[in-house]
């Protein structure tokens, strides 16, 4: 018997995070195969009166794809992704990997043709740019293992993420939006972390559910040439395969001008990608409740309670400094004692310490409220 849970999960994705209506393409992209989940958002399409339509791809293919490419063999695969992408009104991504440093050792260069050549015209320019879309992981044992649980405990965790109550969390987050929206100078202290910028005039938005799963932040952008100071990045993070601890930026005049990290040469070969990639395109608050330490998994690691992460490389067009890249990666910072502290101060008001909201508006992003 299928896990009710489940389609409950596909429902919550149809019809509150896409709200597909009858007669909408749906494109429905599993890499890894996740067959039970996949078939309920098939069900739960037809059940709306749209067309759903399905991808499946693997991660060791991908990899060997990868490895042997070239300008001219991604350009040719990104011209039929594109014109499929370009015909759907929705889409949504299931991403179980079973190992998450399966493209660890595909050289950085031909990384960068997928990033530049695909994934920016596929993803950045038409599908994040142009459609309604949500992303998701689903629980297996390299996940697990990546949280330190049994499988059981891990879906058990996972489903109570997925599945929590997003249009409540939404409301809480109105206030926040709000004030992110009329704030304009930012300063986030913490330990080897001063940083200052502005997010004057560039507007914030609520994820709410309609576009990740899990979710749980409000984000906006640094005007791009604002940042100034240093930051310590505590949460350990994956690019491509690769895993990255104790990542540390300096920056002048919106440009980060030193970096360092454990493996400080594949830091900075990533950040020099393009023109873009040293400059910051994202800045959030993430408060979901359920989720408290980092996983090596972005979806989740993002949304930590306490936590904040400023995001090297392009901008989102709905929060958007300016800045294009085919780089967007999300570094976390959490802020609650356990991880050392730390402040937020929007126009001198300090709005979040320790990882807790301390204006009496936004104390309903606090955990205990949430769940």
């Amino acid at each position: 018997m299928a896990d009710p849970r489940i389609n409950e999960l596909a429902s919550r994705l149809i019809r509150y995070s896409l709200n597909l209506q009858k007669g909408e393409k749906l494109l429905i992209e599993n890499t890894g195969l996740q067959p039970e989940l996949v078939r309920a958002l098939v069900r739960e399409a037809f059940a709306v009166g749209a067309l759903p339509l399905v991808t499946l791809k693997d991660q060791e293919v991908l990899r060997a794809l990868y490895e042997g490419t070239s300008e001219e063999h991604m350009a040719l695969m990104a011209k039929y992704e594109y014109e499929r992408m370009k015909d759907m009104d929705a889409y949504i991504a299931i991403r179980a990997y079973e190992n998450i440093n399966e493209l660890s050792d595909v050289p950085e260069d031909k990384m960068g043709i997928y990033a530049r050549v695909l994934y920016q015209k596929v993803h950045t320019n038409e599908r994040i740019a142009n459609k309604r879309w949500v992303v998701l992981r689903y629980p297996n044992k390299s996940m697990a293992q990546l949280s330190n649980m049994s499988l059981e405990r891990f879906e058990n965790f996972y489903f109570d993420v997925c599945n929590l109550d997003y249009a409540k969390m939404s409301r809480a987050m109105t206030p926040l939006k709000e004030l992110m929206d009329r704030t304009d100078r930012v300063r986030i202290v913490g330990p080897k972390t001063d940083l200052r910028f502005s997010i004057k005039g560039i507007g914030a938005i609520k994820c709410d559910g309609k576009r990740n799963i899990p979710d749980g932040e409000v984000y906006t952008a640094p005007v791009r040439d604002s940042v100034e100071g240093t930051i310590y990045y505590n949460a350990a993070t994956n690019y491509n395969g690769t895993t990255f601890t104790d990542v540390q930026f300096t920056f002048k005049e919106g440009k980060i001008v030193e970096a360092t990290s454990s493996n400080t040469k594949a830091l900075n070969d990533i950040l020099d990608t393009d023109e873009g990639s040293r400059y910051i395109g994202e800045f959030a608050i993430g408060f979901n409740p359920h989720i408290l330490h980092p996983m090596l998994d972005i979806l989740f690691d993002e949304k930590i309670a306490g936590s904040f992460h400023f995001t090297p490389g392009n901008a989102y067009n709905v929060a958007d400094n300016g800045n294009r890249s085919s780089v967007h990666w999300d570094l976390v910072q959490i802020q609650r004692p356990e991880y050392g502290g730390g402040e937020i101060w929007f126009d001198d008001v300090l709005i979040r310490k320790d990882g807790r909201f301390v204006l009496p508006e936004l104390e309903g992003l606090n955990p205990e409220n949430l769940v």
